[in-house]
């Protein structure tokens, strides 16, 4: 009788893949966050506002971005650090917010980018990334937790 290595069973570094993929997403969306906030990467930086449309400060010369949405960034990233330390945790994080993330590109979809109601300052670059992000999010979610904890037992 043999025994599957913890690689065959989706655990790597002490962590299972749910928990890697949440962690590296928390991590990356709040990188994204903090350099929102860094002039040079954020290109006209002079002009972001704190919330609405008429922040054109724009990250890494494609995202519209407002302090409002650098913090959510942030806020997000670092919810999903904190639950990805459980399997169960990481699994909730992603099909959370990317379902979140999917519901934002549809509002930022239906409000227009010149819209009074465009409260992050979202454009239609950041409307379809955060689109396929959701979608991303929702598949590793599911993907990576089929072969979870429990149901190994």
């Amino acid at each position: 009788m043999t025994t599957a290595s913890p690689h065959a069973h989706g655990v790597h570094f002490g962590r299972a893949d749910v928990q890697n993929a949440g962690m590296g997403v928390g991590i990356v969306l709040m990188l994204v966050g903090v350099l929102g906030f860094i002039p040079g990467v954020t290109t006209q930086y002079s002009e972001l506002m704190f919330l609405g449309p008429a922040s054109h400060a724009m990250f890494l010369g494609l995202f519209q971005v407002s302090m409002l949405l650098n913090i959510v960034q942030l806020a997000i990233g670092a919810t999903g650090w904190a639950m990805s330390r459980t399997e169960h945790g990481a699994r909730n994080f992603l099909l959370g917010a990317g379902a979140l993330y999917i519901v934002l590109a549809i509002f930022g979809l239906i409000v227009g980018v010149d819209s009074a109601a465009n409260f992050l300052s979202l454009n239609m670059m950041d409307n379809w990334t955060h689109l396929v992000l959701g979608i991303v999010m929702i598949g590793a979610g599911w993907l990576f937790s089929r072969n979870s904890a429990a149901n190994r037992a």
